[in-house]
C-alpha cells in the first residue's frame, strides 16, 4: 500500500471516529470512505482497535509541537495551550472523547491510547531535559507526574466537567504546577 492510500484510510478512520463514536466506526466504512476493499484494511490492520492506533499515532491532526521558549514555564505553558486547543475544537475533540470512552471497555484499544500517550510523553520530555539544563527544576522531576496533572486538568475541566476554558486557565495551572499551593514547611 502507498502512503497516500494509507493516510487517506487512516483519515477516514479518525473521520468516522469523530462523525459515529467509537460504535459506529467499523472496518467497512473506512472502506468505504477511502475507496479500498476491506479485505486490504484487514491485511494491514488485524482489528478495528489496531486500525484506530495507527491512525491516532500517525494523524498530523493530533500533532502538538512541542515548543522551545528557552523556559519550562514558557514551554509548559504553550504545550498545555495545544491540547486545550485539541480537545475544545471539532474534529479533534471528538476523536479524544470517543477514544478516550471506548477504551474503557476495549484492553485492545485502551492498548493502543497508551501508547499514544506514551509516544506523546517521549516527544514531551525534552522540555524536561532542557529546563535540568538550565537550572530550572531538578532532575528528580517526574516529567509524567508533571504532564498529567497538566493535562489532566485541561482535560477534566473540558472533557468531564464541560467547562469552557477561560484565556488564563493554562498559564494558571503551569504556575500553579510550578510553584505549588501550599508554603514550605515550617511557616505558617
Amino acid at each position: 500500500m502507498g502512503p497516500r492510500k494509507r493516510r487517506e484510510i487512516l483519515d477516514a478512520t479518525l473521520e468516522l471516529l469523530a462523525e459515529k463514536g467509537y460504535e459506529g466506526l467499523t472496518v467497512e466504512g473506512v472502506a468505504e470512505r477511502s475507496g479500498v476493499n476491506k479485505t486490504t484494511i484487514y491485511r494491514w490492520w488485524r482489528s478495528k482497535a489496531a486500525l484506530l492506533g495507527t491512525a491516532l499515532l500517525e494523524s498530523p491532526s493530533l500533532e502538538i509541537d512541542v515548543p522551545d521558549t528557552g523556559s519550562i514555564r514558557g514551554d509548559l505553558h504553550l504545550l498545555l495551550d495545544g491540547l486545550a486547543v485539541l480537545l475544545t475544537r471539532p474534529p479533534a475533540s471528538d476523536i479524544a472523547v470517543a477514544t478516550l470512552g471506548a477504551a474503557v471497555n476495549n484492553p485492545e484499544l485502551a492498548a493502543a491510547a497508551k501508547d499514544f500517550f506514551a509516544d506523546r510523553l517521549a516527544r514531551e520530555t525534552t522540555i524536561f531535559e532542557r529546563a535540568v539544563g538550565r537550572g530550572e527544576i531538578d532532575a528528580a522531576t517526574d516529567p509524567m507526574m508533571v504532564m498529567d496533572l497538566l493535562a489532566g486538568a485541561v482535560w477534566l475541566r473540558t472533557v468531564f466537567r464541560q467547562s469552557p476554558l477561560d484565556e488564563e486557565f493554562t498559564e494558571r495551572a503551569v504556575n500553579l504546577v510550578l510553584e505549588g499551593i501550599g508554603r514550605p514547611a515550617g511557616h505558617p
